[in-house]
């Protein structure tokens, strides 16, 4: 018998998560300890299939298991939204944070980004998106009069052929700066990072400069700069204008020069763009920054079709569990993308798998490769 036919599509779909450091997590944090039914890994089970279904309340969550299908992958016959919401805020966050990394962890070896290292300079794009929450619910979120949210921190690793994806992610409350968490975020010498204007910071700069860390990121127009010296560009170049430059005021300035570049983006509008290389030439810089939106799209993914908009819990805990389970979901497509050397995109992996998640890991796989899976 093949060797995917014992497995149904789901359950090949969240194999990676075995690979993990799961069981230790779950020794180390005692998480199964006095617990009848609900362990921890047919909760995280239970969850995955939730947020990958984007299933709108726990008590909906409960009802799934309806299924005698669901019920076999988990082994729960059935289980209260009651017990569902106490375990959800009762997991450490860590437990779902390692997960998430060890996933990256595999998505670095699978997508070769090691190999890839000695090549080309890895690509990194660092930007934030606030998540809201209800104020009534969520009190410990308000970060307005009228509101409440959470900041979600992201590091996403930008790949050209479409292999992008986060790979370390810091949450606060939504009312912390960005600048805040820039320190936190950049930690490899080995790679370009790529950010915008909200984090600013012309002593972090500077900082980052001595250090040796590479970066692209946009000026403010209004920003006062002192042109050292300008430099040449080809006939060819969209680029109209390319200096080295010093910037801020005698009050607040970098000491180190940097390279100024402007260029107009799709919509005709005039971008200032910010980089310690000089290196390499102006297009490419403004093709660098150009690839922010590859975070952009993770972002939507997130709230569009991982339902991110509805939290089930309303304490910190249970509303971090659910944005790691979230990105957890998008690594198991990343990964499903990577062992099937698919060209099919993340969101139509997802949804050949949640058309079909009880047919045969064959059938599944043979649908998302194109042909015969041998």
């Amino acid at each position: 018998m093949d060797k995917f036919t014992r497995k149904t599509s789901f359950e090949q779909w969240f194999s990676p998560i075995f690979s993990t450091k799961l069981e230790e997590l779950v020794e180390s944090y005692q998480l199964n300890y006095y617990t009848k039914k609900l362990h921890i890994a047919s909760f995280l089970k239970l969850f995955v299939f939730a947020q990958l279904n984007e299933t709108e309340s726990l008590r909906a969550v409960s009802e799934t298991l309806f299924s005698d299908d669901l019920q076999k992958a988990t082994h729960l016959e059935a289980i209260s939204f009651s017990q569902l919401g106490r375990r959800l805020n009762q997991v450490p966050t860590e437990v779902f944070q390692q997960v998430f990394l060890d996933l990256v962890a595999q998505i670095h070896e699978k997508s070769h980004y090691e190999q890839r290292r000695e090549t080309t300079t890895p690509l990194k794009i660092i930007d934030s998106s606030t998540l809201p929450l209800n104020l009534k619910n969520h009190k410990w979120a308000e970060f307005r009069k009228t509101k409440s949210g959470i900041k979600l921190h992201l590091r996403l690793v930008y790949a050209e052929k479409g292999c992008s994806y986060p790979d370390k992610a810091v949450l606060t409350n939504a009312k912390e700066h960005d600048r805040g968490q820039l320190e936190v975020l950049v930690d490899d010498k080995e790679c370009m990072y790529v950010f915008d204007r909200g984090y600013l910071d012309y002593e972090r700069f500077d900082r980052m400069t001595d250090d040796g860390y590479f970066f692209v990121s946009r000026l403010r127009k209004n920003a006062v700069i002192r042109v050292i010296e300008p430099f040449k560009l080809p006939e060819d170049s969209l680029v109209f204008s390319d200096e080295m430059v010093l910037i801020g005021t005698p009050q607040n300035r970098a000491e180190n020069a940097f390279r100024l570049i402007k260029v107009l983006d799709s919509k005709g509008n005039e971008l200032h763009l910010i980089t310690n290389r000089f290196d390499l030439s102006a297009d490419e810089i403004a093709e660098l920054y150009k690839s922010r939106w590859a975070i952009e799209l993770f972002f939507k993914w997130l709230k569009q079709h991982l339902n991110i908009k509805k939290f089930y819990a309303q304490s910190e805990q249970g509303v971090h569990n659910q944005v790691y389970i979230a990105m957890i979901v998008y690594c198991l497509n990343v990964l499903a993308q990577l062992n099937t050397n698919s060209s099919r995109t993340y969101l139509q992996i997802s949804r050949l798998l949640k058309a079909a998640p009880w047919k045969s890991a064959h059938l599944w796989l043979r649908k998302i490769v194109g042909k015969t899976v041998p």
